[in-house]
């Protein structure tokens, strides 16, 4: 692909991703993303054959984009584990934060919407989120090895902050307040230093 070709699909995808955090998959039409973008259709089936395909594409390049924030949180940080985890998970509570946001996140706005819709689509959350987790569970271990974390299992307590963190993303939604995510953030403090 050349960059022209490119930058105009990731332009779509860009567009694609603002519409749909806010509206939802279903609800963006065609003809709307394709306004909003300002590409013509023929554009759009250039790079997408089906609007499927395009929700696909979408999160795969979201969770691209996002481990690589992410993993300049957990992985390349210069805290201890325990105060990585402690920062990436704050910013689930800040609406300006370009890391990740309870309210911009595509496995709480898709997850049930597409699940039944497209198998495709469900797979790519699911392998969105597992990545996620696993890169949860290494700066979990690695706090465990730096002394800043204590905890039994590390696969176990990543997981169970993960699903914590979704669960209270969804409740703040339907609140639309952050309380959910503070006391989310007051169990992953206690979860992280449990006795061993």
């Amino acid at each position: 692909m050349n960059e022209k070709t490119n930058d105009t699909r990731q332009h779509i995808l860009d567009v694609g991703y603002q519409l749909i955090v806010s509206k939802g998959f279903t609800s963006v039409g065609l003809s709307e993303l394709l306004k909003v973008a300002g590409v013509p259709k023929g554009s759009f089936y250039h790079y997408f054959k089906s609007k499927e395909q395009f929700g696909e594409a979408l999160i795969l390049d979201y969770f691209e984009q996002y481990m690589t924030r992410i993993e300049s949180i957990l992985i390349h940080g210069d805290s201890s584990h325990y105060q990585r985890l402690n920062h990436y998970f704050t910013q689930w509570l800040t609406v300006d934060s370009g890391t990740c946001n309870a309210h911009k996140c595509l496995v709480v706005k898709l997850s049930a919407e597409v699940s039944d819709l497209s198998d495709s689509m469900r797979q790519a959350l699911l392998q969105g989120a597992d990545k996620i987790t696993f890169a949860l569970q290494e700066c979990i271990e690695s706090g465990v090895q730096d002394g800043s974390i204590r905890v039994k299992d590390s696969q176990e307590t990543a997981q169970t902050l993960y699903a914590l963190w979704l669960g209270s993303s969804l409740l703040s939604k339907l609140n639309q307040n952050t309380q959910s995510l503070e006391l989310a953030l007051r169990t992953t403090e206690k979860l992280l230093h449990e006795s061993i």
